[in-house]
């Protein structure tokens, strides 16, 4: 036997079509046509093989806690925030633990196979912590897990947040996180950008803000993330995610702004299903959608990736750790309907998520992990309008997923006897 598994015929996200060999954990050939043997096959041919998918930005210690204690009435991020003041209290270990391993049981089935989750550290018993480091633990052998410290309350805002945001890191948390916009002024937002990044900074670690995140064009925590990445030399270990405020700043502002963040190497993570859904509630008509700048920020260089950010829990009431909903949603919204935008979209999701969380180990090359997906799809533009079903899902060089290809029967007369919505363009 040459290989441990081999992927026969699937069509790479470029359009090539190759047969992937595979031996432990690792990818080791990416030929047109593999002479060898493997104690497993899997037939691709007709199917899209792509890296696997890659969410850079989730609350999981929240997930699957939808209608508990309570339903978001009002639908906004502030009612969200408040709900899940109620709901911390009610958290147990084993609460937190069963419902982010049954996420992630619905992200292998997807392809999720890399998470960057916001950790709340603003409830002093830091018991989401625990539980989620010990969720990491137990995934470890099929999903990359990266935990961030949120002080979800405020740095400066809850009395201990501080004081948490250190322990959590003490005890093995991976990224530092903040929320400037919601401190109780701009002036403190601005200070704790400042002192997050130097913790961050002393101590070697990546940084990932909920930046901005209103409708307010006067918040502008962005534009000091960017300085403080440059002072600090944080180039390339930091991201802004959601920065909606973006969507209602003065045009010159952001001419002035977006270079700025480029010089940096500062990278976006906007949340398109969550943003649309959250912001612009206080608006009649026109109604802004919460979208930031995607579009510019690419043209510029900024790295720029999707992320999902809710699913089943106080500020999203949907949600299926589907990564090609939320890209599909993102190219709606950020009007990226060209062929090469929409290309880029599928990208954003795998290659482009993966950079922005370090995770250099994935991607279809040889020498990277063996960690992969088979979709119901002929390319990646097609996968993102069919949100295409996972056929197979390879982990580290095993099978951790598989699924028939579901076909509709018909009953038509002079019709074909099933379709399944896949289309070669004449």
């Amino acid at each position: 036997m040459d290989f441990d598994l081999i992927v026969r015929g699937g069509t790479l996200p470029d359009g090539g079509i190759a047969d992937i060999g595979i031996s432990g954990e690792t990818i080791a050939a990416i030929e047109p046509k593999l002479q060898s043997s493997a104690r497993t096959e899997v037939d691709a041919r007709g199917n899209l093989v792509s890296p696997p998918f890659i969410d850079p930005h989730f609350h999981m210690d929240a997930t699957l806690s939808y209608g508990i204690p309570r339903i978001n009435a009002s639908g906004t991020l502030l009612e969200g925030i408040a709900l899940w003041g109620e709901l911390k209290p009610l958290l147990t270990h084993e609460a937190v633990r069963d419902r982010a391993l049954a996420y992630c049981d619905w992200a292998v089935s997807m392809g999720l196979l890399a998470i960057r989750t916001h950790v709340d550290v603003c409830d002093d018993r830091l018991l989401a912590v625990e539980a989620l480091l010990d969720v990491k633990k137990t995934i470890a052998p099929y999903i990359d897990l990266q935990l961030v410290a949120f002080p979800q309350d405020g740095f400066y805002r809850s009395p201990k947040a501080r004081e948490n945001t250190i322990r959590a890191l003490d005890m093995g948390v991976d990224i530092v996180g903040g929320i400037p916009h919601f401190e109780r002024t701009m002036t403190d937002g601005t200070r704790s950008v400042t002192e997050l990044c130097e913790i961050a900074a002393k101590r070697g670690l990546m940084v990932d803000l909920h930046c901005d995140e209103t409708d307010d064009p006067l918040s502008r925590h962005i534009e000091q993330l960017a300085y403080e990445t440059q002072r600090l030399g944080l180039q390339g270990r930091v991201a802004g995610s959601h920065l909606t405020s973006m969507h209602s700043m003065d045009n010159y502002y952001v001419s002035k702004l977006l270079p700025l963040i480029a010089e940096a190497g500062v990278s976006a993570i906007p949340n398109p299903l969550i943003n649309i859904m959250l912001q612009g509630r206080h608006d009649t008509f026109p109604k802004r959608r919460g979208m930031t700048r995607v579009k510019e920020m690419q043209a510029l260089g900024i790295r720029v990736g999707w992320g999902q950010d809710c699913v089943l829990d106080p500020w999203y009431s949907l949600g299926t750790a589907d990564m090609l909903d939320v890209a599909f949603m993102g190219l709606h919204v950020a009007q990226m309907s060209s062929p090469a935008d929409m290309a880029r979209c599928f990208d954003m999701v795998t290659n482009v998520n993966a950079a922005i969380m370090g995770l250099d180990h994935l991607g279809l090359a040889v020498g990277k992990r063996a960690s992969l997906v088979v979709l119901d799809a002929g390319n990646p533009i097609e996968a993102l309008r069919l949100r295409a079903e996972r056929i197979c899902v390879i982990a580290r060089g095993k099978v951790v997923a598989e699924r028939t290809r579901q076909d509709t029967r018909l009953s038509l007369p002079g019709r074909p006897a099933a379709v399944n919505r896949r289309h070669q363009a004449q």
